[in-house]
């Protein structure tokens, strides 16, 4: 099996989204889909792929504008961590009446709430649900291990962490969910995160301030 790994910028706050394909079986799997997801689903389509996933790491409006155009389009299962439930529904605490949403507030309902250390095989790929509350309090992180590969979010950044001064967030909570969660897991672990350039646990471990 061949994994292909690709990321759009979307939005204006420079987001990333990622899209995981299997080039055996054509199946795919979008994390973040920000706020372009008709532009997503002709991609989709112009690439002859299945979407079969669409991975939420948190509910910030940056993150899910494009949620409901682009499961309508694809039909796919949205997927987002159990805490995160209340941020999503409310469009104060996910600052889509505010800061992104030009004063249109919106919510996202996902078709499946995960908890922390659940597997999903999809696309087939496992991969592993890891809860790192701190930038949100349903913060999640998305590990493949057969990959090398953590998406982070807005948890763990290139040199730096996610913003707490947010509702529901933690500048506490988010280090130790860090330290406990994310640092433990192998060098070489390419960190795709949800703004900036790609990174290694290895590099963040050495060089990140908020971790020394």
């Amino acid at each position: 099996m061949s994994i292909e790994i690709r990321s759009m910028v979307l939005g204006v706050v420079s987001t990333n989204c990622y899209c995981l394909s299997n080039t055996e079986t054509k199946e795919a799997i979008i994390v973040d889909p920000g706020d372009r997801g008709n532009l997503i689903a002709d991609r989709i389509e112009e690439e002859g792929l299945k979407l079969e996933a669409i991975l939420l790491t948190h509910g910030h409006f940056d993150h899910i504008k494009g949620v409901d155009e682009l499961r309508e389009r694809t039909g796919a299962r949205v997927y987002a961590l159990d805490e995160e439930e209340r941020l999503l529904k409310d469009p104060s605490l996910n600052l889509s009446n505010s800061m992104g949403g030009f004063g249109e507030g919106y919510t996202v309902a996902p078709d499946e709430y995960v908890h922390d250390g659940d597997m999903l095989d999809i696309a087939g790929l496992k991969i592993r649900c890891i809860a790192t509350p701190g930038h949100t309090a349903g913060g999640a992180c998305f590990y493949i291990e057969s990959e090398a590969i953590l998406i982070s979010g807005d948890t763990l950044f290139a040199g730096s962490v996610g913003r707490t001064d947010f509702p529901t967030g933690s500048m506490s909570t988010l280090v130790r969910s860090i330290k406990e969660k994310l640092m433990v897991l192998p060098d070489n672990t390419i960190v795709l995160p949800g703004h900036g350039e790609e990174t290694t646990i290895a590099d963040e471990k050495k060089y990140n301030p908020y971790l020394t």
